[in-house]
């Protein structure tokens, strides 16, 4: 299977992106009329502190975004959601599916100018998958990120070529590659000052307060073309954040509301870029909750929710609406079938409670990240819509730190409100967040069906059979009600004006090396 088995669905990728403004750049070009002026050291605005520098570390969104400055692959996303070259100049992939190969660039440094090589990169996907020995696993041992065990042997043909063999075919694994690549001679350091190939090099990092950067020198693309320093400043409350951006001591910021984008003050110094959040948008169920582990109970939660509501108080209507565990735009990998699954339905959400075994109702605790306006504010409106059907809603607001180690990795709540990202654009990653025996998966759904159909999907390298069984997976999601899904979220990014260029992306992306001053 070579490349071309990718084709049709990129370009129903670019399609869908662009048609929702994801993918494009922002109309920021400069406005002598606003007064505003614009230095080569862009600062962007950020509501949540890194969780750290490693790129092979699970990090969060926030985290993602910012690395992908710093750091690339053997290939990178692209802002349509396809995949391009970056260290390799070219890759091929076997008609069954089993074995990539790439072939370096020639010259291709490290930031601190040291050359890459091949070892550097088997070193990587080796450091990447958290093992200690060579492909394949020994006996007992584990990858810390799964996709990557799925790799049985690495072989360097020579200093250019690198060949990858699977120990299973396997039409997804391109996203994989996009691991970051990291200098071997520099492993001590990873944790904290790690060496990487991106477009950008960490100059500073003070906790708390921000992470400055600035243009990596011996990047491989010489012709790249944008400001030369950046700023990530870490603003821990929102409301601050936005003040900050009235006052104008910003030039970025993400997840605007709609009456923040229009302000006065914010339309005078900024222009507004318009996508949405890639994210699946929703109230989490944990299935192990005893009132939740009824499937009556879960679709009643579906049913009582109004997800046009929640969408016109937050984004104005400019959200798009969900009921599954996907992302619309991405139109390759979506099933649509899955929007009529449920309607606003106070009568039926009643019954359908009472049908589990709840007529009276029950209390449900929803822990949410304080430190997100749209998560906590959306978990506001859904506790008043539950009050209808007798559920008593009590909001847990936590920092966002507690929320990942005893929301997230402890799966000690029962119910959140959180988005999740695309971490990669293989539709492999994203449901094995479902499925029974996944450490990610943090509802503790559970579902035989939605196993198998999950194994088909991994076994086939016919793009048309995933289609069909992921979608049938979507379809479960819905039907039992794992969660209650209701939206990928519009993005309203503010970018000064003066600046032009800020392309946005289908997986987490804070693009520095799109932004230039204006001339």
């Amino acid at each position: 299977m070579k490349k071309i088995l990718f084709a049709v669905m990129v370009l129903t990728l670019s399609a869908a992106l662009c048609a929702c403004g994801g993918g494009k750049k922002g109309d920021s070009s400069a406005n002598s009329s606003s007064g505003t002026t614009v230095s080569d050291e862009f600062v962007f605005g950020l509501t949540q502190e890194i969780s750290d520098v490693d790129p092979h570390d699970d990090s969060d969104a926030a985290t993602r975004s910012v690395l992908f400055n710093m750091f690339e692959g053997l290939v990178k996303p692209t802002s349509t959601g396809d995949i391009m070259p970056a260290v390799a100049e070219n890759y091929t992939v076997s008609d069954d599916a089993l074995i990539y190969t790439f072939t370096l660039r020639d010259g291709v440094k490290f930031s601190d100018g040291n050359p890459v090589t091949v070892e550097d990169i088997i070193y990587s996907y080796k450091r990447g998958a958290g093992i200690d020995h060579d492909f394949p696993l020994a006996d007992g041992e584990t990858a810390k990120i799964s996709a990557l065990s799925a790799i049985a042997d690495i072989t360097a043909t020579d200093d250019k070529n690198i060949q990858f063999t699977l120990a299973a075919p396997d039409s997804e694994f391109i996203y994989n590659f996009t691991v970051a690549i990291l200098e071997e001679a520099n492993d001590a350091n990873q944790a904290t000052d790690p060496i990487g190939v991106g477009p950008f090099k960490i100059t500073e990092l003070q906790t708390g307060e921000y992470l400055a950067v600035e243009r990596n020198e011996n990047y491989w693309n010489a012709d790249l073309n944008c400001i030369s320093k950046a700023k990530f400043k870490f603003i821990a409350d929102a409301n601050a954040a936005y003040t900050e951006l009235q006052a104008g001591t910003i030039d970025g910021l993400q997840y605007l509301t709609n009456d923040q984008a229009t302000d006065a003050k914010v339309a005078e110094q900024y222009d507004i870029v318009e996508s949405t959040m890639m994210l699946v948008h929703g109230l989490f169920l944990n299935n192990d909750y005893e009132p939740l582990k009824s499937p009556e109970v879960r679709q009643a939660l579906n049913y009582a929710v109004n997800r046009d509501e929640i969408n016109q108080m937050m984004f104005d209507g400019k959200s798009m609406l969900i009921q599954t565990h996907a992302y619309p735009t991405i139109t390759a990998w979506y099933n649509a079938d899955t929007e009529n699954t449920y309607t606003y339905d106070v009568a039926a959400a009643k019954d359908l409670l009472a049908r589990g075994g709840y007529p009276d109702g029950f209390d449900l605790e929803i822990t949410v990240p304080s430190n997100f306006t749209q998560h906590v504010d959306t978990a506001q409106i859904i506790k008043e819509e539950l009050a209808q059907i007798g559920v008593n809603v009590t909001l847990n607001r936590v920092e966002w730190e507690d929320w990942v180690a005893n929301t997230y990795r402890g799966r000690q709540y029962q119910a959140t409100v959180i988005g999740f990202d695309i971490s990669s654009l293989s539709p492999a990653t994203w449901y094995i967040r479902y499925y029974s025996s996944s450490a990610n998966n943090m509802c503790n759904f559970k579902s035989e069906e939605y196993d198998k159909l999950y194994d088909q999907a991994q076994a086939t390298v016919d793009m048309d059979e995933k289609f069909q069984l992921y979608g049938q997976m979507q379809k479960i999601l819905a039907d039992e009600g794992a969660s209650v899904f209701i939206e990928d979220p519009a993005n309203l990014i503010a970018i000064k004006k003066g600046y032009t260029g800020f392309t946005t992306y289908p997986v987490s992306a804070i693009d520095l090396a799109s932004i230039q001053v204006a001339e």
